[in-house]
């Protein structure tokens, strides 16, 4: 981190968040997502609380200043490790960690925790409140589905909400359809299970004391202006997020968070990059750990083919570097081209 961090805000609002996604959400991304949404609420990718209190939470953990508000997602079910976990967190500018209960994945089931976890409220609830004690004061939220396997989200769902809600946490993110843990892959499960936003909303109008943030099937920011119309506290997009990041934040600010701003361009949020794409590559990384979360800038646009195709196969060139940005700039903005 930097000591920039109180030129960035600290708190968070829950009206426009990007989803914790693993292999994408990383400190690169948050950086290109943060120069086009001054107010959206950013999440780490999902780090596990074994990784963070045995290992090398100081990597781990890594952040800039410039990405406040900025989230932790942990993903656990031990409450002696989480705790360690947030105890070694919260002093580290989080503004929120976020206990995962919704990731479907084998790999997360082998380890108990993620979508199985809605099974075990009770336990859920003894994880936050250990969480809680250790934050020091940062808020501890809760991220999960509306069931999974054979459960009914109608009893399930409040019935979870309403133990954990019980040991103290007051913010949930809901992803709005079930996890099914046997049959379905974690790409399936994004996507065959049928999204319930109306149950999402009916569980927002039943608790008006809890702040409860829709999440699943946000494709654009008309469907973000939807879920809060409906009286959801806010919206969380993911993928959307990641392959078309203009058209999600580049607006953002003055569309849901009504700040006078100007839409962020893809030519400014490309020029933004180049300080940190040539302190990356300073470093001894590859430009394209950089450059692989900047492939959608231009999505939807002409040019965005050539664009793709200069930051993947020309990026892989020995000494590639910041200038490489500019030529694709050049190549395919006339606004780059005219400057």
């Amino acid at each position: 981190m930097t000591a920039e961090t109180d030129t960035y805000p600290k708190t968070s609002s829950s009206r426009l968040s990007v989803a914790p996604m693993m292999d994408w959400t990383d400190r690169h991304c948050r950086r290109l997502h943060r120069l086009l949404s001054r107010r959206a609420l950013l999440y780490t990718e999902m780090v596990t609380a074994t990784a963070v209190a045995r290992g090398d939470a100081s990597r781990l953990l890594r952040h800039d200043a410039m990405e406040h508000p900025l989230a932790l997602q942990l993903g656990g079910s031990n409450p002696g490790e989480l705790a360690e976990a947030v105890r070694i967190a919260a002093p580290m500018g989080f503004c929120e960690i976020n206990l995962n209960v919704g990731c479907p994945s084998d790999r997360v089931q082998s380890g108990a925790f993620g979508a199985c976890l809605m099974r075990e409220p009770a336990l859920v609830a003894d994880c936050v409140a250990a969480m809680i004690e250790a934050s020091g004061g940062v808020e501890i939220t809760v991220k999960c589905r509306i069931g999974v396997d054979e459960q009914d989200p109608r009893t399930t769902l409040p019935a979870f909400v309403d133990a954990v809600a019980a040991a103290g946490v007051r913010r949930f993110t809901v992803h709005a359809r079930k996890a099914w843990l046997k049959g379905l892959s974690p790409k399936e499960n994004r996507d065959i299970p049928p999204l319930d936003h109306p149950l999402v909303a009916q569980l927002k109008r039943a608790r008006p004391d809890l702040t409860i943030v829709a999440n699943g099937g946000l494709g654009d920011l008309a469907a973000v202006e939807d879920r809060l119309a409906d009286g959801l506290d806010g919206a969380m997009v993911g993928r959307a997020a990641y392959h078309d990041p203009v058209a999600i934040l580049g607006d953002a600010d003055a569309r849901i968070f009504g700040q006078f701003t100007a839409p962020v361009s893809p030519e400014a949020a490309a020029r933004g990059m180049l300080d940190h794409i040539e302190a990356t590559v300073s470093e001894g990384a590859p430009m394209t750990v950089v450059t692989r979360h900047m492939l959608g800038l231009f999505a939807g646009r002409p040019g965005a083919r050539r664009w793709r195709r200069m930051l993947t196969e020309d990026a892989r060139a020995p000494g590639a570097g910041p200038e490489l940005v500019l030529a694709a700039l050049r190549a395919v903005s006339p606004e780059a081209r005219a400057a």
